[in-house]
C-alpha cells in the first residue's frame, strides 16, 4: 500500500511544500519506507498587489496538486505571534483550503508543537533538531533548504506518524 503526503507550511511571502511517498509491506513482519519526492517553496514578490500574490498562490498550489497527486495533505496550524503576519498567513491558508476543497482533498493539522513532539519526542525542540530529524527520517545526508521547506516536510513526517 502507497500513500502520498503533501506537507505545507503556510505563508504569503514563502510557503513551504514537501511531498513524500509512504509504503506498507503487508508481508509477515510489517514494515513501512518513507521516500521524499521533492520539496520547495511557492514564492510571491512582497511588492506585488496582495491579489495577485493570493492567485499566484492559488496556480502554484493547484500545480503542486497535479503534480504530486497527493492522498493526504498535512498543513502546519497558524502560530498568533504578531498579528499583521498572522493576517497575511491567514489569508494565505484560505487559498490552500480552498484549493484543497476544489479538489476534494482531505487534509490534517498539526501545531508546532505535535509537529516536534511527533519528530523528537519533545514539543519544545528547537528548530535544528527537528531539520535533523527530518534528514535522518528520509535518509538525507543534508538538511532540506529553505526552512520552509524543512517544515513542511516534517508536517508530513507527522501526519504519515499518525495514520
Amino acid at each position: 500500500m502507497e500513500k502520498r503526503i503533501l506537507g505545507l507550511d503556510p505563508g504569503l511571502a514563502i510557503l513551504g511544500f514537501g511531498a513524500i511517498t509512504c509504503k506498507q509491506s503487508q508481508a509477515k513482519v510489517q514494515s513501512t519506507t518513507v521516500d521524499m519526492l521533492d520539496f520547495g517553496v511557492i514564492s510571491t514578490p512582497s511588492d506585488a498587489e496582495m491579489g495577485q500574490r493570493l492567485s499566484t498562490l492559488f496556480d502554484d498550489l493547484h500545480t503542486l496538486m497535479e503534480e504530486f497527486k497527493p492522498d493526504l495533505v498535512a498543513i502546519e496550524k497558524l502560530f498568533f505571534y504578531r498579528m499583521s503576519s498572522t493576517i497575511l498567513v491567514a489569508q494565505a491558508r484560505g487559498v490552500m483550503i480552498l484549493v484543497l476543497g476544489q479538489r476534494r482533498l482531505p487534509y490534517v493539522e498539526f501545531t508546532p508543537a505535535q509537529i516536534k513532539l511527533a519528530l523528537t519526542g519533545y514539543g519544545n525542540a528547537e528548530k535544528s533538531e527537528v531539520q535533523d530529524a527530518v534528514a535522518r527520517e528520509l535518509d538525507l545526508d543534508y538538511i532540506p533548504k529553505p526552512d520552509d521547506a524543512s517544515d513542511a516536510l516534517a508536517v508530513a513526517l507527522t501526519a504519515w506518524y499518525q495514520i
